[in-house]
This record gives structure tokens, sequence and C-alpha cells, in this order.
């Protein structure tokens, strides 16, 4: 019997560009926990260089408040896991621009970073965090050619960020992973009928 991950789901690769701000999707049967239906954010591209991104939709069990000092308990915000390096750190994603002083643009509307006393009054004031801010802690890294060679071994697709920066900011887990891929076309559509660690059904 042939096998099922190179017959029935094996798709080719879409047009998009390998860049800062571009979006990586794992192909379906990635088992590597970090990246499990994973989609990740590149913040930093250079090909002589390598990559640096966040998986958008890990979420982990920890509150903000949880992790940081001078956040307000009542303030549920959730932090995301966004890969297997620099986990002693946290840092953040926001559409807020210029609200945050020394904010790094990777993506149209996008940023990285900035002042955090700054992010740290935006929460405590009670300012909405889904779809304006994300939390991390960790991130994922790839040496020059490295990101190249996974994606033409299929372990990655390429997709373009979302045109609302608040869309890369909102739902996590599964169902981010499934509006991704959906977002790639009907040629990915027998994607989307593979579930996570699929060994688990």
């Amino acid at each position: 019997m042939k096998d099922i991950t190179t017959t029935l789901f094996k798709v080719p690769s879409p047009k998009a560009e390998l860049s800062c701000g571009g979006m990586l999707v794992s192909q379906p049967f990635m088992k590597e926990a970090y990246f499990n239906h994973g989609v990740v954010a590149l913040i930093d591209y250079l090909p002589d260089e390598g990559a640096t991104g966040v998986v958008m939709n890990n979420r982990t069990e920890f509150a903000l408040s949880d992790l940081l000092e001078g956040i307000k308990t009542e303030n549920i915000v959730p932090v995301f896991c966004g890969g297997p390096l620099g986990q002693d750190r946290i840092f953040f994603i926001h559409s807020l621009g210029e609200i945050i002083p020394g904010a790094r643009q990777f993506a149209p509307g996008l940023y990285v970073g900035g002042d955090f006393e700054a992010i740290k009054n935006y929460v405590n004031s009670g300012y909405p965090t889904e779809g304006f801010v994300r939390f991390f802690v960790g991130y994922s890294s790839w040496t020059a050619g490295q990101l190249e060679r996974e994606i033409k071994e299929e372990s990655w697709v390429l997709a373009n960020t979302p045109q609302s920066p608040e869309a890369i900011l909102t739902e996590s887990g599964d169902r981010y992973w499934h509006r991704t891929v959906e977002s790639l076309g009907e040629t990915y559509r027998p994607w989307r009928l593979i579930p996570s660690f699929p060994e688990y059904n």
C-alpha cells in the first residue's frame, strides 16, 4: 500500500514568497511538538543570515500575570509558546504601532516589541488584547539555508500574511491552523481532514 502522506495529501507548493512578515504553515503530519499544526510568523528573514519566527497558535496554560510582575491579575491575558529557543524571556507582537514606542514593523500593520512599560500600561488599563497584541515565551530560528531546505522538503508551506493585521492576532490552536490552511485554497482541502497527532485517533 502506498504511503498516504505522499499520495492523497501531497499538494503543490503555493507561490508565496519567503520574506519577513510571511507565514509558515506546518504540513499536517509534522510531529515535532512545538510545530505540530503550527503557524509561524516570520519576524526576521535574510537569505544570508537565516530566519526568526514565532508559532502564533501554541497557547500555553499561563496568563501574563503568572509570568510577569506588575500585571493586574484580573486581566487574563494568554501567553503563547513561540518556539523552543529563548524561553527565559517574554516578548510580544502587536498592531498598536506608535502607541508602543520603539516597536519595529515587520509586516504591514504588524510590529514586534517596543517599550515594555508601555505595553504593561496598555494591559493594566483594560484595553483589549485579542486581535491587538499577543505575548510569547520562546521563539523559533533557522540558520542560513535551513528554512529553504525545510520548505523544499515540504515540511512547511508558505502563506501570505493576512490582509487584516488583527487576523494574525486572533484565535489559537487547531482552529488557527485550519483557518490558515483554508486560506491556501481548495488545493489544500485534504490537509484539513488530518487531526493533530493522528496516531491518537
